[in-house]
């Protein structure tokens, strides 16, 4: 299993908000962590349209977290970055071609293990991913 692009530059961009004192700029996101601009404003969007991320535009404008880390849950974003109910062919409902769907039972154990993994990670907050903040600031510096 693979977490898409979009939900690991999701999890980056909380993570380095979440270190930050001040509201934070795309670019400075995109630059320390040496991904696209371009693409990590479409996950931004996704952030602010789910809650987790602030924005304001203009000058001196920027992003913050919408809420502290330790009220910022990690499989609540995982769970608004990904498409979990789509995890093989035979839970797409009529874009399921498999001719095996109505005899095959892994469909439903395939649906037990993601939902185990998003309760693993509602046992977590962002807080808890930026324990050690001084060394994201840190590391951050040197990018």
């Amino acid at each position: 299993m693979r977490l898409t692009v979009q939900t690991d530059y999701a999890l980056r961009t909380l993570m380095f908000l979440a270190s930050q004192e001040d509201s934070q700029k795309i670019d400075d996101v995109a630059r320390v962590y040496g991904i696209s601009k371009n693409h990590l404003m479409k996950v931004v969007q996704r952030l602010v349209a789910a809650g987790f991320v602030n924005s304001q535009r203009g000058r001196g404008g920027g992003l913050t977290l919408a809420d502290e880390a330790d009220q910022i849950n990690i499989g609540a974003v995982v769970r608004a970055m990904e498409t979990t109910d789509e995890f093989v062919e035979c839970q797409m409902g009529a874009d399921n071609h498999c001719i095996v769907t109505p005899v095959c039972g892994l469909k439903h154990m395939l649906n037990d293990a993601v939902e185990a993994f998003l309760m693993h990670l509602d046992q977590y907050t962002l807080a808890d991913v930026v324990r050690n903040k001084s060394g994201f600031v840190e590391i951050f510096a040197a990018a």
